[in-house]
């Protein structure tokens, strides 16, 4: 499974960005994706998580109620919509994908992008 995410820009505090995902290679396995973020000097820590079958979504307390994240099945895509963005949303942002359930451990994810730099300022 290939993966490759874009979107990511310089913006100002309680704008919006989409980031998108690109999945390449999907199989049977690939079943659950994330959205992550990682700052210098920091673990990469969890955002949300969706399922390709039953779309189910999972936010962490940090974005709940203002990131939303969405598959486009037919696109192979995964979109994370961010509103009202804050310096603390700064950070460089992954897309992962891995077998069974979504959670929010890094280790447990199979196939990562690239990443994309999300930057607000205040």
């Amino acid at each position: 499974v290939q993966l490759q995410a874009s979107g990511g820009g310089s913006v100002q505090a309680g704008a919006s960005l989409t980031l998108s995902c690109a999945v390449s290679g999907r199989d049977d396995n690939t079943h659950a994706m994330g959205w992550f973020r990682q700052t210098t000097g920091k673990e990469r820590e969890w955002v949300a998580g969706i399922k390709w079958d039953d779309h189910v979504t999972y936010y962490s307390h940090f974005v709940r109620g203002r990131f939303t994240i969405s598959t486009d099945n037919a696109r192979n895509m995964v979109v994370l919509q961010m509103n009202r963005l804050q310096p603390d949303d700064t950070a460089v942002y992954y897309c992962g994908a891995k077998s069974g359930v979504v959670t929010s451990r890094p280790s447990e994810y199979t196939s990562w992008g690239q990443g994309t730099q999300v930057t607000v300022s205040s």
